[in-house]
C-alpha cells in the first residue's frame, strides 16, 4: 500500500470535533467509517489514519493534513475521499515515505473571525510582540495545563487582518495546546476592553501572574493551514460536486438568516437598529484548490 499525505478541510459546525467519540458525529469517525465503503482501505487498521491537527467541536478547517495508506492511485484516492461526507473536502495529495510524521509539521496557522460590534482593536498589534519575542508561559492561555510548572511554547507570528471589512486574528506557531487560540483571543478582548490591565497580560505571559479568561466561541475559529514543507503532486482540478452543493446551500441559508435577523428588533437597548452589515461572507473552503 502507498502512504499518502492529503490536504483536507471541513465545516466544523456539524461535528463534535475531530476525534472519535461514542455516539457523536466527528470528522475522524466519518472518515474511518467510510474507508471500506469508499474503497480506500479494507479497514482502519490497514489505512493507519493519522492527522496533523485535532480540532474541537465547532472549529472548522481550510487546509488540515492527514496521512493514510491505500492501494488507490492519487486521483482515485481524492475522488474516493470526497465521497466521505459533503461537509468534508479533500483537495491535494502526494506520496510520502512510510516513516513520514504528519503530527510534526513545520507550523500551523489559525484564523479567528472576530465580532464586528466589539470595541476598537487598534491596540492589539502593540501587544503582539509580547507573545512572539520568546517562548511564553501558556498556563493562562490553554485548557488542562497544570498550574505548578511553567509550560513555555513559541509563537511565530500574530497579526490583525481586515478581510472585506471583517477583523480577523491570525496566529502561527509550530504547535498549539488545547483551547490556546480561543483563550488568547478572549484575553486580548479583555485587555482591549480595559477589563484586564496590559501589565497583567504581560506578567501572565512571563509566568509571573495567572489569568482566568473564558474560551472564545469555537465557530469563528478556522484551522487555516498546516505546512510540512512537502509539495503536493496532485490537486483537484474542480470543486467536488457534493461539497460544492453543500457549501452553496450553507451560504444561501446564512444569507437568508442574516436577512431574517435584520427584521428583528435588538433587545435590551430599546431600539430596532439592525446589526452591522459585513462586507462579505468568508467561506470555510476555497472555491478552487489553490495548488499550495
Amino acid at each position: 500500500m502507498t502512504r499518502w499525505l492529503v490536504r483536507f478541510g471541513f465545516d466544523g459546525r456539524p461535528f463534535a470535533g475531530w476525534a472519535r467519540q461514542p455516539g457523536r458525529r466527528t470528522v475522524e469517525g466519518e472518515i474511518r467509517g467510510a474507508l471500506a465503503r469508499c474503497g480506500i482501505a479494507p479497514d482502519p487498521a490497514a489505512a493507519r489514519l493519522e492527522v496533523a491537527s485535532r480540532t474541537d467541536r465547532g472549529v472548522s478547517a481550510r487546509a488540515n493534513a492527514l496521512a493514510l495508506s491505500s492501494d488507490l492511485d492519487g486521483r482515485s484516492l481524492l475522488h474516493a475521499l470526497n465521497g466521505v461526507a459533503p461537509e468534508i473536502f479533500f483537495t491535494h495529495a502526494t506520496e510520502v515515505p512510510e516513516a513520514f510524521r504528519v503530527r510534526t509539521p513545520l507550523w500551523r496557522e489559525y484564523r479567528y473571525y472576530l465580532p464586528l460590534e466589539r470595541t476598537d482593536r487598534g491596540r492589539w498589534p502593540a501587544w503582539f510582540p509580547w507573545f512572539t519575542g520568546s517562548p511564553i508561559d501558556l498556563r493562562s492561555f490553554a485548557r488542562g495545563v497544570a498550574s505548578g510548572t511553567p509550560v513555555r511554547r513559541p509563537i511565530d507570528e500574530m497579526e490583525l487582518l481586515d478581510v472585506g471589512g471583517t477583523p480577523v486574528f491570525r496566529i502561527r506557531a509550530p504547535g498549539f495546546l488545547w483551547g490556546m487560540v480561543r483563550k488568547i483571543v478572549s484575553a486580548l478582548e479583555a485587555v482591549g476592553e480595559d477589563r484586564i490591565p496590559p501589565a497583567t497580560l504581560f506578567a501572565a505571559l512571563q509566568g509571573r501572574a495567572r489569568l482566568t479568561v473564558p474560551l472564545a466561541p469555537a465557530e469563528p475559529l478556522v484551522l487555516w493551514e498546516v505546512a510540512h514543507g512537502v509539495p503536493f503532486s496532485l490537486a483537484n482540478e474542480r470543486w467536488p460536486r457534493r461539497q460544492g452543493q453543500y457549501f452553496r446551500s450553507e451560504y444561501e441559508l446564512a444569507r437568508s438568516r442574516e436577512r431574517l435577523l435584520r427584521e428583528l428588533p435588538l433587545l435590551e437597548d430599546g431600539g430596532a437598529a439592525a446589526p452591522p452589515r459585513p462586507s462579505r461572507r468568508q467561506d470555510v473552503g476555497p472555491r478552487r484548490p489553490s495548488g499550495r
